[in-house]
């Protein structure tokens, strides 16, 4: 194999589970000619009997800092055996987070998905890939919201088709199919379209990753209509009313935001239809009321909504610590503690944008004069609905 004048510090090659890897002959050069090779256990009992007899192997197995510490210690080229592509969910987005100045040079393989778009036949062109292995449902979620049509996803142990299927289940999702591709490649190859409710009963192969298919389309309405909403006990009053809702959302501006937090949520309207608008956000719904959590909790899944996070408890009692900072707040209810909310959430992140929805003189003129006296700027609308009582919309921004 010919060398550039330029050192590579990782040479990554994407192998798969073929009992016989074929290889192409700059990649079988290069292994013949290095020493030092790292990668998985898996992986390695895939190519040890590929790699020269004096050569060293180092084990990757979770413990990253410990690893790229081990790999400063090497003054010559190391070879990664990688599953698929190195940069699809892979090794080579760890080692460029790790060791950014590090010169990578890779040879990859097929990624999963693209092995089970392969072999069903699959038009992959307009495909969402996402990965819930080792992460949290957040990317699962925005897509399902976006309402995308094909879906692939690497699972892991713990969010396993069935557990995949039975999160889509609870949140009205039954407009997909799922295909489970296990240990694709290998000896044990498996395929199979299932509807999800067949799938929440079933196990499969830990090597899997699966194809949510959208058979039907579902509607996301914008504006949900006051009297879908699950309400407290004779307190069906107790809601943000659709159009003031609708403007509110507007006026937190939630498009270039990252977390949003609902304080003082209540029935979660103005949570759920903030996180139907923007799926991308990070959603924490604080509502003190006990009872909120069922009924919040039943909003979510009778309008499709999953990931936003439900926090029923006195905000003033939290380690707010314990949450993602937010970027933006909607005030529902402060208990008559407003300017100590203000003050509380300031704390954490002075140029948080406020958004309150104030219907008494004096929550109104505390909202701004807290927030005139930390130098934001305010700006108001004014609505009345019917024969409700007049809103002022406040909001209060940082320049």
């Amino acid at each position: 194999m010919s060398k550039t004048n330029t050192h590579i510090d990782f040479y990554l090659i994407g192998i798969s589970n073929h009992p016989t890897i074929k290889w192409n002959d700059d990649v079988l050069t290069l292994i013949k000619e290095s020493t030092i090779f790292s990668g998985g256990k898996r992986h390695y009992e895939l190519v040890q009997s590929y790699l020269p007899e004096n050569h060293k192997w180092i084990e990757i197995s979770g413990k990253m800092d410990v690893l790229m510490q081990q790999y400063k210690t090497i003054d010559v080229s190391i070879v990664v055996f990688a599953s698929g592509d190195p940069f699809f969910y892979g090794f080579g987005n760890t080692l460029q987070r790790l060791l950014p100045k590090a010169e990578l040079k890779a040879f990859p393989y097929f990624n999963s998905i693209q092995l089970l778009c392969h072999k069903t036949q699959t038009n992959y062109n307009n495909l969402k890939s996402i990965s819930v292995h080792g992460r949290d449902w957040s990317a699962l979620d925005e897509a399902l919201i976006n309402r995308t049509k094909l879906i692939g996803v690497l699972t892991d142990t713990k969010k396993t088709p069935a557990v995949i299927a039975k999160r889509m289940l609870q949140y009205g999702f039954d407009n997909y199919t799922i295909t489970i591709g296990e240990a694709l490649d290998g000896e044990s190859e498996h395929i199979e379209q299932l509807n999800l409710s067949d799938c929440t009963s079933k196990t499969h192969n830990k090597l899997n990753c699966v194809l949510l298919k959208q058979i039907t389309s579902k509607e996301k309405s914008f504006g949900i209509l006051d009297t879908a909403f699950i309400h407290l006990e004779n307190r069906a009053n107790m809601i943000t009313k659709m159009p003031i809702r609708l403007t509110t959302i507007s006026a937190l501006a939630l498009q270039n935001k990252h977390v949003f937090w609902d304080i003082g949520a209540c029935t979660g309207s103005v949570a759920i239809e903030a996180k139907q608008q923007f799926p991308h956000l990070k959603v924490v719904a604080f509502e003190k009321r006990t009872e909120c959590s069922t009924i919040i909790q039943q909003n979510t899944e009778r309008f499709a909504t999953p990931g936003i996070e439900i926090v029923i408890d006195d905000f003033f009692n939290l380690d707010l610590d314990n949450y993602p900072t937010p970027d933006v707040v909607f005030i529902g209810g402060h208990g008559g503690r407003l300017k100590e909310l203000i003050q509380t959430v300031y704390q954490l992140n002075p140029t948080v944008r406020f958004v309150t929805n104030a219907v008494r003189e004096t929550s109104s003129s505390v909202f701004i004069k807290e927030l005139t006296d930390l130098n934001y700027t305010i700006s108001t609308n004014t609505i009345q609905l019917n024969e409700h009582n007049t809103i002022s919309i406040h909001t209060a921004e940082k320049y």
